[in-house]
């Protein structure tokens, strides 16, 4: 029974059925790529943006405590400067009187209104001049007080104390200055008020939301505003003492905040700057949600774009469907006659020019056998001609033979081999002697003592043969070429230098490319370079050039030491 034929409104069902699945699954299969893609760009965006400006919030609150650390040891230093100057002041004496103490206290003031007091005072600590509203520290000894024996027995002209309370039993620090006047070592100190210096550090912050103190190394408050703590009491974040500078989050008062700390150069003490996270990461929070909305807007952007592009794509899909096989056969078609155009005119080009001599050369044979030319016909003009004839054959074999080379993938028969000795092999001898016909001087830089590599030694001596031949085809006239063998970073280094002509950066990009030459038409088939570089690459090496042109070009072939793996072995 004969088997009825397909309706052709069936085959039209089967198509649109395949390509709604095909659409399907198109879909599908671009939306899962586009979507996991954009997810996983977001993330990774995101968190290298929360982890930028998260660094960059660390780092401007740095330098706002950079900033005022620096004021504030600028403030301390000039507090030491003014009390240094008191030494040189004209009315200064070994044994001053309470008038003169009064004028520098009152000078002392005029300057700062944080000086409290001024005393003078001997190496042994007894204060011998005092001028201040505590009358009953005159003629204390201060010898065993903590920032009088540090003045005197460490190597430093000042010194600034922590808060402290001292003989009068209220906080306060001191700055004493050392000198040696008439051979006596002397001892200027003031006292200032922590309160004065509140009130300073409170002037150079301008931070919204923010605050700054400071402590010393054990943690102790030296300034601090009363809302946060109290003067000589411990704070509950101690900054590491061997780092200058830095910022961490931490919880204070069960609220998450960011500290950055700055120490002082002039004395222990750290100043502190510390700011909410909400405040400190503003723009993160803003810069995130605009992130969410940005990439929630490119996903719906993203499907909506999908959707259209597969229902065109897939329309014109349907519509093409049966010319699809022919097209692809058109192309593939057209793809292997250009490649084999290109492999034509190359092949043409270097094989005309021998055939072209084979024919006027059987013209010139045919022509002597000719009566009416009168042309010499002994044997011996016919055997030069033939000879001609031989030479260009032998080209033409050349050529095909070198095609042959660059398309065939022979693996190269490795064997362990002393490179020196192979370039001695390929320079002795023909080659040498025809250079120095031709003025060319051959250089030897040899390592004396260079690993055995892996190599296929046949081969090499080829590789090592055309590049000295395009060196010496390179140099007109007199000229040098330099061969030298070195091992670097495991690699041995064959280096071939000569002082020809030199190429330009457009002949460097094109030198291994197939039937490239730089040689006259006649004298290189242009696949000497190409072939050198395919042996190389098979024994796991490269070829490097340097060039200029007009100085000379430099090749150098790199092997790796330890040979390339899967070759054919022989020992």
């Amino acid at each position: 029974m004969q088997k009825p034929m397909n309706n052709p409104q069936e085959n039209g069902m089967k198509i649109k059925d395949y390509f709604k699945q095909l659409e399907r699954r198109f879909r599908l299969g671009l939306l899962l790529a586009f979507l996991i893609l954009i997810g996983a760009l977001s993330l990774y965006f995101h968190f290298q943006f929360h982890y930028t400006l998260k660094e960059t919030g660390k780092l401007n609150l740095i330098a706002i405590a950079e900033s005022q650390r620096n004021t504030v040891d600028l403030f301390l230093q000039e507090r030491v400067i003014n009390i240094l100057s008191l030494f040189r002041s004209s009315t200064f004496s070994l044994t001053p009187t309470k008038q003169q103490m009064e004028v520098f206290l009152e000078n002392l003031r005029q300057v700062s209104d944080a000086f409290i007091d001024v005393g003078l005072l001997h190496a042994q600590g007894h204060q011998m001049g005092y001028a201040g509203p505590f009358p009953q520290l005159r003629e204390k000894d201060y010898s065993t007080q903590n920032w009088f024996t540090a003045l005197l027995s460490e190597n430093r002209a000042h010194y600034i104390s922590d808060i402290y309370t001292g003989f009068r039993n209220k906080l306060h620090f001191t700055i004493a200055v050392k000198q040696i006047v008439d051979g006596q070592t002397v001892v200027l100190r003031s006292t200032l008020d922590p309160d004065k210096f509140y009130l300073f550090l409170r002037t150079i912050h301008h931070g919204k939301g923010s605050e700054s103190f400071i402590i010393n190394s054990a943690g102790v408050y030296q300034v601090v505003d009363p809302a946060r703590g109290q003067l000589f009491s411990e704070t509950d974040y101690i900054p590491p003492i061997d780092q200058d500078t830095g910022a961490r989050e931490i919880r204070q008062d069960g609220v998450s905040v960011l500290v950055a700390h700055a120490w002082l150069k002039e004395t222990d003490w750290a100043l502190i700057v510390s700011e909410p996270l909400a405040l400190a990461y503003a723009e993160l929070y803003q810069a995130r949600r605009i992130m969410f909305i940005s990439s929630a807007f490119i996903i719906l952007l993203v499907i909506a774009s999908i959707w259209n592009a597969t229902n065109m794509l897939i329309g014109k899909a349907r519509e093409n469907a049966e010319k699809k096989e022919e097209l692809y056969t058109q192309l593939l078609h057209a793809s292997k006659m250009a490649s084999l155009g290109e492999l034509a005119t190359g092949v043409a080009h270097e094989i005309n020019n021998p055939l072209a001599i084979i024919i006027a050369t059987t013209g010139v044979i045919k022509d002597r056998f000719n009566p009416e030319f009168d042309l010499d016909d002994n044997p011996d003009a016919i055997l030069k001609d033939i000879e001609t004839i031989d030479s260009a054959v032998l080209r033409a074999r050349g050529i095909t033979q070198q095609l042959l080379n660059y398309g065939r993938k022979n693996n190269p028969k490795l064997f362990p081999s002393d490179v020196n000795q192979i370039l001695n092999d390929v320079l002795s001898g023909v080659k040498e002697r025809e250079f120095a016909l031709a003025d060319i001087t051959i250089e030897r830089k040899f390592t004396e003592v260079l690993p055995e590599v892996m190599i296929d030694p046949d081969q090499i001596r080829q590789v090592f043969f055309n590049l000295i031949n395009n060196a010496g085809d390179a140099i007109c006239g007199p000229g040098k070429i330099t061969i030298a063998t070195a091992v670097v970073d495991s690699n041995l280094r064959v280096t071939i230098t000569d002082t020809g002509h030199g190429l330009n950066s457009e002949q460097i990009k094109k030198i291994f490319d197939p039937f490239y030459s730089t040689k006259e038409v006649g004298k290189g088939t242009g696949l000497g370079l190409s072939v050198s570089l395919g042996i190389i690459e098979s024994m796991g090496g490269t070829i490097e050039v340097q060039s200029l042109p007009g100085v000379g070009s430099a090749f150098s072939i790199v092997l790796p030491i330890q040979g390339k793996q899967g070759g054919e072995n022989e020992l």
